[in-house]
C-alpha cells in the first residue's frame, strides 16, 4: 500500500480543477495533512506548483508511479473540510474552478503573522451580557418572530426600518443587524455580516460595539494590509465562535459554527464577485446556507427581484414589521407656471429653504464632475473626443474640456456634425449643481460628496449636501429634507435592472431622512415612483418578475455567457444542445462577432442548471486541452460565466 495525498492544485487552469494524488514521503507524512498548503511537481509543465491537501489515503501500487510531495509551505491546516466542500460546490454552480473561490476566501501566507499566531494563547469564546442581550431581543421586537426565526436556522426576506437611529451617525438597520448576530453570538454559534462597501462596515461596527465585547468582532476586508488579514482568518480557524463583518468574500469565512449568515442591500452590485467565476455572495450565501443549514437572512431598504423570487417560491420566509414605516416621499414636479426646465421645482425648493432652517438637506444628483456631458452648441450633437470618440466633459465653467475616457483635452475641438467650434453644457454634475444651489441659498455652506470628494459624515448644523448615488454620508439625526434629482435621466439608462437601481438608489437616500422630514422625487412618474412613495418595494419586485418571466429575463431564468474564438463558441452551443435536448428553440440567443471571436447567452430554467453548467464546464476543459496541444498561439480561448444579470450580447 501507498501513503497518497489527494491535492487540489492552485492553478487557474481549468483541465487541472481535481484530485490529483501524490505519494507522501515518510519525512512528510506528519505534517503534510488534510488542510495544509504543499509544494508538487507538476510533470505536465516540468516545475513546482502549490496545492492544498484535501485528504489521505492508502492505495494499491499502479503501474506508473506517483509523484511525491516536494514539500509543506506550512503545517497550518489554513483548508478546512467544510470550505473546501463549499468552494467546491459554489465552483460546480458557476462552471467553475475550485482553486479561484479558494484563491477568494484564503488570504496569502504571512510567515510572520503565522508565528505570531502560534505563539500566541488560543482565543477564548466571548461572552454576550445578560443586558446586551435584553436590549438585542428588545431591537429586534419590531419584527415578531424574527429573533426565534433566526435562532431556528430559517431563511428569511426582511425589509430593514428606513431610518437613522436616533443620536447616532448610522441606519437602524445597522442595530438590527448587530442585534441579530449578537443573539445568534449568545447561543454560542458564529455570524457573518456580508454588506457591500467600507461604510456599512462602518455602521455595522458601531453598533457592534455597544452590543458585544471587542474580542467578539472580527473585521474582514481588503482595505487591511497582509498581515493583518492572514491573522484574522488564523483567528477564524479557531474553535471559538464570533461575529465577522466584512465584505463579499467573507462570505466563505470559515468560522466556527456559523449559526447565521446576514447579507445587507444585496442588490448592490459590489457584491458581484468580479473575479472567476464571478459568484455573487447572495448565491454564495444560499449554497452555504445549504450546506451548513445556518440562518440565512437577506435584509435592505428594497426587495431584489432575486429575492422575492426566492419568497414566491417559499424558498424565504417574508418576516414584516409589527408597524410598518416608511419616509414621507413626495412626488414633485414643475407646475405649469414654472419654467419648463426648471431643475427644482418650486414645492422641492420651499422644502430645502425651510429645512435648511434646523439642519442639513441632502441633494442626491446622477453623476460626478461640473458637466459631465457636452454637446454642440448649433446642432445638440453630443461631443466626442477625436482619438477615443469618448464624451467630452466639462470640469469647470471656461475650462477647456477633456475626455472622460482618455484624459485628453479637446482645446480646438469642431464637431463633427455641423463643423461648430461651440459647446452647451448639456447636463449638470454634483460640483455644477453646488454652484448653482450654493448662489440659490447665500451663507449656506455647501459639501460636495462624490467619488472625488468622498465624505463620511455630516454634523447636524445647516448645509446642503449635493451627492452622488451611493456616496450619501450620514448626517447626525438625519436630513431635515432630502431631494431627488437627475431621477428620469438616471432612468433612461438602457439596462434590465435599472428601474431596480433607482429604487435602490433612491431608498438608501430616503432610508437618511430624520422622521417626518420630506423625501421629494422629482420629475419621475410610474410604477418605480410609486413604489418609493408608498414604500411597496416587494410589490414592485413582483411585478418586475410577472413582466419578466414570458420573456425569459433574469432572473427568472439563468443565464450564461458563452465567449471565445468562433469554432469554440459553436463547439460548445452544439454539445450543449447534444447534451441537454430539452432547452428549447429560443434559449441561445446569438453568437454574435466580438473583437475576438463570438459571444452567445444561453438562457435556462433552474431545473437544467446544473446540467448545463456541467456541460458548459466539460466544453471548457476540453477547449483549453486542445489549444494545449496546438502548440503556440493562444489558449484557453473559450470563457463562461453564469448568472449573468444582464442579457448584453
Amino acid at each position: 500500500m501507498i501513503d497518497v495525498a489527494r491535492i487540489l492544485l492552485d492553478s487557474p487552469l481549468p483541465q487541472l480543477d481535481r484530485l490529483f494524488d501524490y505519494a507522501v514521503p515518510e519525512g512528510l507524512s506528519a505534517d503534510a495533512q488534510p488542510g495544509v498548503r504543499v509544494k508538487v511537481p507538476l510533470r505536465s509543465a516540468g516545475r513546482m506548483i502549490e496545492g492544498w491537501v484535501i485528504e489521505r489515503a492508502e492505495v494499491e501500487p499502479g503501474g506508473r508511479p506517483l509523484s511525491e510531495v516536494a514539500s509543506v509551505v506550512s503545517a497550518v491546516p489554513v483548508l478546512p473540510a467544510s470550505l473546501y466542500s463549499l468552494a467546491r460546490r459554489v465552483a460546480d454552480r458557476a462552471a467553475g474552478s475550485a482553486s479561484d473561490v479558494l484563491r477568494l476566501a484564503i488570504p496569502k501566507r504571512m510567515v510572520r503573522a503565522e508565528k505570531t499566531w502560534l505563539a500566541a494563547d488560543p482565543p477564548t469564546a466571548p461572552a454576550v451580557t445578560p443586558d446586551a442581550a435584553a436590549r438585542a431581543r428588545e431591537l429586534t421586537a419590531i419584527y415578531p418572530g424574527l429573533a426565534d426565526a433566526v435562532l431556528a436556522g430559517e431563511r428569511i426576506a426582511l425589509d430593514a426600518p428606513p431610518h437613522p437611529t436616533p443620536g447616532a451617525l448610522r441606519g437602524a438597520w445597522s442595530d438590527l443587524l448587530a442585534a441579530l448576530a449578537a443573539l445568534v453570538l449568545d447561543g454560542g454559534r458564529s455570524a457573518l455580516i456580508v454588506v457591500p462597501d467600507h461604510r456599512d462596515q462602518s455602521q455595522i461596527l458601531e453598533a457592534l460595539a455597544i452590543l458585544v465585547p471587542d474580542d467578539a468582532v472580527v473585521r474582514d476586508d481588503a482595505r487591511r494590509s497582509g498581515p493583518e488579514r492572514f491573522a484574522t482568518y488564523l483567528r477564524l480557524l479557531s474553535p471559538a465562535p464570533c461575529i465577522v463583518v466584512g465584505n463579499r468574500s467573507t462570505v466563505y469565512a470559515p468560522a466556527h459554527d456559523v449559526g447565521a449568515v446576514l447579507v445587507w442591500d444585496d442588490g448592490d452590485p459590489l457584491l458581484a464577485e468580479q473575479l472567476s467565476p464571478g459568484v455573487h455572495a447572495r448565491d454564495a450565501a444560499l449554497v452555504r446556507q445549504e450546506e451548513e443549514h445556518s440562518a440565512l437572512v437577506f435584509a435592505g431598504h428594497t426587495r431584489t427581484t432575486d429575492v422575492e423570487r426566492l419568497v414566491q417560491l417559499g424558498w424565504l420566509r417574508d418576516i414584516p414589521a409589527a408597524r410598518r414605516a416608511s419616509p414621507r416621499v413626495v412626488l414633485s414636479a414643475t407646475h405649469e407656471a414654472e419654467h419648463r426646465g426648471a431643475r427644482v421645482p418650486s414645492a422641492a425648493f420651499g422644502a430645502a429653504r425651510e429645512a435648511l432652517q434646523h439642519g442639513p438637506v441632502l441633494v442626491q444628483v446622477a453623476r460626478p464632475g461640473y458637466s459631465p456631458v457636452l454637446v454642440c452648441a448649433e446642432c445638440r450633437t453630443p461631443a466626442r473626443c477625436r482619438h477615443c470618440a469618448g464624451p467630452l466633459r466639462a470640469r469647470r465653467p471656461g475650462a477647456t474640456p477633456d475626455c472622460g475616457w482618455c484624459g485628453r483635452s479637446a482645446p480646438n475641438w469642431s464637431c463633427a456634425n455641423c463643423a461648430g467650434t461651440r459647446f452647451r453644457m448639456a447636463s449638470s454634475g454634483s460640483e455644477r449643481t453646488a454652484d448653482e444651489l450654493g448662489r440659490a441659498f447665500p451663507g449656506i455652506r455647501v459639501i460636495v460628496a462624490d467619488g472625488d470628494h468622498p465624505v463620511t459624515a455630516v454634523d447636524a448644523r445647516p448645509a446642503l449636501v449635493i451627492a452622488t448615488r451611493g456616496a450619501e454620508p450620514p448626517a447626525e439625526g438625519g436630513y431635515r429634507a432630502i431631494i431627488l434629482l437627475d431621477g428620469d435621466k438616471m432612468l433612461m439608462t438602457e439596462q434590465l435592472r435599472i428601474g431596480e437601481s433607482c429604487l435602490r438608489w433612491w431608498s438608501n437616500a430616503a432610508a437618511m431622512a430624520a422622521p417626518g422630514a420630506p423625501v421629494h422625487l422629482v420629475g419621475v412618474t410610474g410604477p418605480v415612483a410609486r413604489a418609493l412613495a408608498t414604500w411597496t418595494h416587494p410589490a414592485y419586485a413582483r411585478m418586475e418578475l410577472a413582466d419578466r418571466a414570458p420573456l425569459l429575463m433574469p432572473p427568472t431564468v439563468r443565464v450564461a455567457a458563452v465567449e471565445g474564438v468562433t469554432v469554440s463558441v459553436d463547439r460548445a452551443l452544439a454539445e450543449l444542445r447534444e447534451a441537454v435536448p430539452d432547452l428549447g428553440p429560443l434559449a441561445v440567443l446569438g453568437p454574435v462577432p466580438t473583437d475576438d471571436g463570438s459571444r452567445a447567452l444561453v438562457r435556462v430554467d433552474y431545473a437544467h442548471g446544473r446540467a448545463v453548467a456541467e456541460q458548459l464546464r466539460a466544453s471548457v476543459v476540453a477547449d483549453a486541452v486542445r489549444g494545449r496541444r496546438r502548440g503556440p498561439g493562444p489558449r484557453t480561448t473559450l470563457r463562461v460565466r453564469l448568472d449573468v444579470p444582464e442579457l448584453d450580447l
